[in-house]
């Protein structure tokens, strides 16, 4: 499986009460836009959540990315 299809964001009522949350983790996509947001950058990110890689971040915004771009469509 490439990166171009790898699921990145992925939900089941097991974790987090279903909330989209990022593949491998208990990071809820929720939680990445906010600390965003916040003013938190890539480094702070992966400072303070060691479970999350750089590849898991970007990827996960891609997948974002795309997915808001078929909506508006």
């Amino acid at each position: 499986m490439n990166e171009q299809e790898h699921a990145w964001i992925v939900s089941d009522p097991a974790h987090l009460d279903g909330e989209p949350r990022i593949a491998g983790t208990r990071i809820s996509i929720e939680f990445l836009l906010e600390a965003f947001a916040c003013g938190m950058t890539l480094a702070d990110i992966l400072r303070e959540y060691p479970t999350l890689t750089e590849e898991a971040i970007k990827g996960t915004l891609r997948e974002l990315a795309r997915r808001a771009g078929s909506r508006a469509a």
